[in-house]
């Protein structure tokens, strides 16, 4: 795997992936790839009880590949990171973001999937897809679930960047941290206060009592947000446009269809 490390700790209880493509993390259809690959091992891995997402160097991740997302290619870049959210649902393993600097965008999407997040004060946290003409699927459905409808909202019509104590008052991050250090010694600790005293098949099974509801609405309604992005919204000029003019480093010019 090129773009995503592994280590497991803790007699392979614990298994802690590192976006590893800096400065930025972009997430592009290489790192899926990784990132689907190293899902499926997880499949036949009993022991494992925990799994942490962090980026490699200052930041998380920028989030998906911009250039991924032209018309032509939007299609197989959404389905394969949308089975990526698929593949976790079905591990029901217990998940947890460790995250500094920004994280933003589909990097974004993937610490909200978790179910814990650890953040440094570094961290900034934003879904800024509107303003490339375009909306974040599973975002979409992800934060007004945890945060609720009108935060939601905010974050998600506006494109905003928030910081971490933001987040944290928004209900998003579990804890916040002064530095990495403090963050890797109060993660560690969390490890060994509350998830490596449990069984892992009990662990998966709350997992999924936990997300009944959640796992439900993600399963039945991300595929039909990814119809209204790919065969709709990407029809307009508008979303084109956005995509187009971010690559090429100028202003948008909105038609407004």
């Amino acid at each position: 795997m090129e773009k995503v490390n592994v280590e497991y700790l803790l007699d392979n209880t614990v298994a802690r992936v590192v976006l590893n493509a800096p400065k930025g993390n972009v997430m592009d259809l290489a790192m899926m790839h990784d990132l689907q690959s190293l899902l499926n091992q997880f499949e036949t891995m009993n022991s494992l009880k925990l799994i942490t997402f962090e980026g490699e160097g200052n930041h998380f991740s920028f989030g998906a590949s911009v250039e991924e997302h032209r018309k032509e290619q939007a299609g197989e870049m959404l389905r394969n990171f949308h089975n990526l959210f698929y593949s976790l649902i079905e591990l029901s393993i217990p998940t947890a973001a460790k995250v500094w600097g920004q994280c933003l965008g589909g990097a974004m999407e993937l610490c909200l999937m978790c179910n814990f997040i650890f953040a440094e004060r570094t961290a900034k946290f934003g879904q800024p897809e509107i303003t490339l003409g375009v909306f974040p699927p599973p975002a979409s459905l992800l934060l007004p679930m945890k945060i609720g409808s009108a935060k939601a909202e905010e974050l998600l019509i506006t494109g905003k960047t928030i910081t971490v104590d933001v987040a944290k008052a928004y209900g998003m991050v579990n804890e916040v941290f002064d530095d990495r250090v403090s963050l890797s010694a109060g993660t560690d600790e969390f490890i060994n206060s509350f998830i490596l005293p449990k069984s892992a098949s009990s662990l998966r099974y709350a997992v999924k009592a936990a997300r009944h509801v959640f796992d439900k609405v993600l399963k039945k309604e991300l595929i039909e947000l990814e119809n209204l992005y790919v065969n709709n919204m990407m029809e307009t000029e508008d979303s084109n446009e956005g995509i187009i003019s971010f690559l090429e480093k100028r202003k948008p010019d909105w038609k407004n269809r």
